[in-house]
């Protein structure tokens, strides 16, 4: 029996994607991550999901002065983490089966994650993060506007957007309110939302 890959894709392409935009500290996501990041408290507690080898994401909020912890599937990308940035505390695992250190945060990320997930988990997930989040806390991921699915540039695995609007619905669920939605340089889509 085969164990299903819980990094999607991402362990066997670990070492191209380290080289490639592992290596761009001003990669696509920095910038608007850092600019989100502002509206958060000095030293916040962030959980960073599907955190890759830590740049550009997590360098940001490290660089930015926040106590992040991560988590990414792909023993891989957690080596490579782990290598350079040795003080944060980051966990191999798929973050549908992680307790997330078992405590609370003030914001969590989850860069070019969730559309990776199958739509049941896509909702579980935001469940499980409501549940992380202290009250006020923040929530940031990426996924497209419009409901779709494709084939993941990297790994040629399908990827599920549930759209704006299941988003919006799943959130308001969940206790979040909906703060915004932003883009980026590389057309990628945000959303932001707020425990409540």
């Amino acid at each position: 029996m085969t164990t299903p890959d819980k990094s999607n894709g991402y362990e066997e392409i670990a070492a191209a994607y380290i080289a490639g935009r592992g290596q761009s500290v001003e990669g696509v996501g920095a910038s608007v991550v850092a600019d989100w990041s502002r509206v958060l408290p000095p030293r916040a507690s962030v959980l960073d999901l599907g955190c890759g080898n830590g740049v550009p994401i997590t360098k940001v909020l490290i660089d930015r002065g926040f106590e992040v912890y991560a988590v990414d599937a792909s023993a891989s990308m957690v080596a490579a983490f782990r290598e350079g940035f040795p003080g944060v505390p980051v966990q191999c695992a798929a973050v549908e089966d992680f307790d997330f250190f078992g405590r609370t945060f003030d914001a969590v990320v989850a860069w070019g994650l969730f559309f990776l997930l199958d739509e049941d988990t896509q909702r579980r997930l935001i469940a499980k993060i409501a549940a992380a989040l202290q009250l006020g806390g923040r929530l940031l991921f990426t996924a497209t506007r419009q409901s779709a699915t494709w084939l993941d540039a990297k790994t040629g695995r399908p990827s599920l957007s549930l759209g704006e609007e299941t988003y919006r619905d799943v959130l308001q669920a969940e206790g979040f309110s909906f703060v915004r939605t932003m883009t980026d340089g590389g057309d990628n889509f945000y959303y932001d939302a707020q425990k409540r």
